[in-house]
């Protein structure tokens, strides 16, 4: 226990607070108040301090995000990051010299993230996407990733979508993309299967002719007993298979079914896999195999022309095995026998849910001083749509520890990964030129090439060899990426070199590392990261601004997204309601002069009814319009026979229907003097008065009020009406029945045409046929039709005609 003071009073620690000078704080507001106004709040996840230092400069304030939650360890089928959280990059920051300037600028940014602790971020650098959810951001808020990017930033993703490169360009992702397969799925495990044996044979191939002969040459003169010999059947069967692989690409087997048996049994492929490796792996002869060198370079020969990487598939037969979204060589293994990957796949020592893919290795490498070697290059995507990717000018090599061997297959020798090498020790046998950091910039390749005479292959070959390979896997996987115009990716793509200097794509990473971890790196990384915000950020308010060692490689044309027609239709309008106001009655007179005072009294008679109708009077032209189209539809109507119906049902359906019409339907009155008399063949009198038809034209609202006729009439049938509601006066000539058709009502709205007799006549019987009905501007409904609810006399002999016209 501490000892007490000495005075015997208890001291409080009250815990000390950084000053906070007022000049300072007014100079920290003022510089927040101006970074908020013009939207220049960022926020860095992971350590990125050039990143952080570029801004500031800038002028803009971080704003600090809250640490993340705890997450597990890196699990197989997230996106590929190639970072290194052990080593990071210097603070870079212009104009700052001594611990104690460091000090106060770190206090002052420090106030400044305070201040602006509750604005919005308008810039998002982050190592992981999931730190930030893009559907939520505006779109003025830029962050540095896309999402569902995983179809490109994973060994599973980038194997699935080259296969599809034809559908974007004609090139063959066999020329620049290890052959790959997914060995959780089981068509692609038999498609490794069918590869592997396949790849024994050319291998085999290969050996007969490069090594035979001086094998056997020193197999006579030691005459050692212990030597392995293996029978020349292998030759046989190899080249065998071989031919029946070109004749698959040359579309001979069309007609082999299901049933064919295949030419090569399992029973064959077990012998010949294990003599294989004896020859192989083993070092064993096959007997007399000098008599087959050329039938296995003609084989050869035309192999080589359907296949691009026969020549890096070696002798070993090596295949790479690799966890199918983990990066930094962790997971990877190679193998090279057939049996053994199958048991890896099929063993409890692979999680069930993982994604494993096995990729061809690359046996003949490109070796500087005997040492394999890869290279890192970064790439920027700006835009998905149109695609855009800027391609930096720069890159590094990565060397592994141990000089090459195929004879070995440790990781030390094959995984050029800069995590993986740090932990090996250096080889005493690894040439001296080789670096001890393991890494080398692109101008120290450059030379190197130059001194073995192949200086200008890099700007020929491998620079548009890679970018070609950039541009065609963005290109298979920009209909799965979700565009964003306000985010943008740096992306570290991984190739190789085969011996021709031909690139091979191996992977691409998402948030590649910037850490230092050598002076290439040191020099290389900050730059990357500085000239990507050159990119992202000056050229949005200045398209001609310097962009450092980027170049635009590749603008894709702008296309349009056409407008989705699917199933969900949509009809949009406004309901038809029914006016509950009566429309007011306008009446335009073509009578002649004898009867316009008749027609004037009769409107004085009737302007105090009720229940009124619309009526129209229609000039004589536009009444003989009516009438051709009305004898149209008679002689029409003439033509379809009636025998199921009477003439009493047929009245009788008429009377019920004119029930049911309301006072509501408009009516329209047509008006036809003497016309009609001629037509009927009606006789006038001594003066030319004595018989004036009239005829009342009612279209009605709706077809369906013939419903309330319950016996209707099918299709086709007419309504022949023999009587009709206007009695027959004896003073009066008889009318021949008028026969006309009236069908069901279908389709647009039908008209009603009703012919009275002289107005002497009907005056004396039924209120309803009176001269002046036709001139009327209001009559009752039940004036109109006055014989719907009563019998009709015995003696009428007045003749209705009804009709039925759209």
């Amino acid at each position: 226990m501490s000892a007490a003071p000495a005075d015997g009073k208890l001291q409080r620690r009250i815990p000390s607070l950084p000053t906070i000078k007022p000049d300072r704080l007014k100079t920290a507001k003022t510089l927040v108040e101006k970074a908020v106004k013009l939207r220049k709040v960022f926020s860095v996840h992971g350590p990125y301090p050039v990143i952080r230092a570029a801004l500031w400069a800038r002028g803009w304030v971080e704003r600090r995000l809250p640490p993340p939650v705890q997450r597990t360890p890196h699990c197989l089928g997230d996106e590929e990051e190639d970072r290194d959280d052990g080593d990071v990059c210097a603070d870079v920051s212009d104009g700052v010299d001594g611990g104690e300037k460091e000090e106060t600028l770190d206090d002052m940014y420090n106030l400044m993230s305070r201040l602006v602790r509750n604005e919005t971020t308008y810039f998002y650098w982050t190592t992981r996407r999931d730190y930030i959810d893009c559907h939520s951001l505006d779109n003025d808020q830029v962050t540095n990733h896309y999402a569902n990017s995983a179809a490109l930033t994973t060994k599973v993703g980038l194997c699935l979508n080259l296969r599809n490169l034809r559908w974007f360009d004609a090139a063959d992702p066999d020329t620049f993309f290890p052959r790959c397969y997914r060995l959780g799925a089981e068509d692609e495990k038999h498609s490794f299967k069918e590869d592997f044996r396949r790849t024994a044979c050319t291998s085999l191939l290969q050996h007969v002719v490069e090594t035979s002969k001086w094998k056997q040459d020193r197999a006579e003169d030691m005459n050692d007993s212990h030597q392995q010999f293996v029978a020349p059947g292998i030759i046989d069967l190899a080249v065998h298979v071989c031919q029946d692989f070109l004749s698959v690409l040359e579309h001979s087997d069309i007609d082999v079914t299901v049933e064919t048996p295949p030419s090569v049994e399992e029973g064959q492929w077990a012998k010949f896999m294990e003599d294989y490796y004896k020859v192989v792996h083993e070092g064993a002869l096959i007997r007399g195999s000098s008599a087959f060198v050329e039938r296995c370079q003609a084989m050869l020969i035309r192999l080589q022309e359907v296949c691009p990487q026969l020549n890096t598939d070696g002798l070993n037969n090596i295949w790479i095995i690799k966890p199918g979204a983990m990066s930094r060589g962790r997971g990877i293994m190679c193998m090279n026998r057939l049996d053994e990957i199958l048991a890896l796949v099929d063993s409890d020592r692979v999680p069930k849910e993982s994604k494993w893919v096995v990729q061809k290795y690359l046996e003949r490498p490109l070796l500087v001083h005997g040492t394999k070697f890869d290279l890192r290059q970064w790439f920027l995507v700006t835009d998905w749509n149109p695609l855009t990717v800027w391609f930096y000018r720069e890159c590094y090599l990565r060397f592994s520890t141990q000089p090459y061997s195929t004879k070995s297959l440790d990781s030390s020798v094959h995984l050029c990964n800069y995590s993986i090498q740090k932990h090996f020790q250096l080889s005493s046998d690894r040439h001296l030129e080789v670096p001890n950091d393991n890494m080398w910039s692109c101008s120290q390749f450059k030379a190197f090439l130059q001194q073995q005479g192949r200086g200008a292959e890099w700007e020929s070959v491998v620079v548009p060899g890679m970018q070609q390979a950039v541009v065609r896997a963005l290109q298979t996987t920009q209909d799965l990426v979700e565009p964003r115009k306000a985010s943008f990716e740096l992306y570290g793509a991984d190739f190789m070199l085969g011996r021709d200097l031909r690139p091979w794509l191996l992977e691409i990473n998402a948030s590649p590392t910037m850490a230092c971890s050598t002076a290439v790196t040191a020099r290389l990384c900050p730059a990357v990261q500085q000239d990507t915000l050159r990119v992202v950020l000056d050229r949005r308010t200045d398209p001609n601004a310097y962009t450092g060692g980027f170049q635009l490689i590749y603008k894709q044309a702008a296309v349009e997204v056409p407008h989705y027609v699917g199933v969900n239709l949509l009809v949009e309008g406004a309901p038809i309601r029914r006016s509950t106001s009566k429309p007011p009655f306008k009446i335009q007179s073509s009578f002649d002069q004898s009867s316009s005072e008749g027609v004037k009294t009769a409107h004085n008679t009737s302007t105090q009814r009720s229940t009124k109708i619309s009526a129209f009077l229609h000039s004589d032209k536009e009444n003989q319009t009516v009438g051709d189209k009305k004898r149209q539809l008679t002689s029409t109507f003439l033509k379809r026979g009636d025998k199921g119906k009477t003439g009493g049902q047929i009245t009788s359906c008429v009377r019920r229907f004119c029930r049911s019409l309301t006072v509501e339907q408009p009516l329209l009155v047509h008006i036809e003097p003497r016309r009609k008399t001629r037509r009927l063949g009606l006789k006038l009198g001594p003066k030319g008065a004595t018989l004036v038809p009239r005829s009342l034209s009612f279209s009605l609202s709706h077809p369906h009020s013939m419903l309330a006729c319950q016996s209707q009439p099918n299709p086709g049938q007419r309504l022949h009406i023999s009587r009709s509601c206007l009695p027959q006066s004896t003073a009066g000539p008889q009318l021949k029945t008028s026969a006309r058709v009236f069908p069901p009502l279908q389709g647009p709205l039908p008209t009603l045409d009703i012919l009275s007799l002289r107005p002497n006549i009907v005056a004396k019987t039924i209120p309803c046929c009176q001269a002046n009905l036709s001139l009327n501007p209001s009559i009752h409904m039940k004036q109109l039709f006055p014989c719907s609810g009563k019998q009709i006399p015995a003696k009428c002999k007045g003749a209705v005609s009804v009709g039925y016209k759209h």
